[in-house]
């Protein structure tokens, strides 16, 4: 067994805005998020810019990530 928690944070870097920002979510939201993009023909990057570009000024980047892909991903479950 490993000492990494199962749920441990992934962290991951994307260009936004012109500035370098490092996201750090769930192994599985990541999956999630990942299978979505290539649902959709993007780039990991492409979609997070996305989201970003859609999310309310007041909500961090990580909680509009998660969000999006509880929403959009119930049928990755299934």
């Amino acid at each position: 067994m490993s000492g990494t928690s199962p749920h441990a944070l992934v962290k991951r870097s994307f260009a936004l805005s012109g500035h370098r920002t490092s996201v750090a979510l769930e192994a599985e939201f990541w999956e999630v998020l990942t299978t979505l993009a290539a649902e959709r023909g993007l780039t990991l990057s492409r979609l997070v810019t996305e989201i970003d570009a859609a999310r309310a000024p007041q909500r961090p980047l990580a909680s509009a990530l998660r969000i999006f892909a509880l929403k959009r991903g119930d049928h990755a479950s299934a």
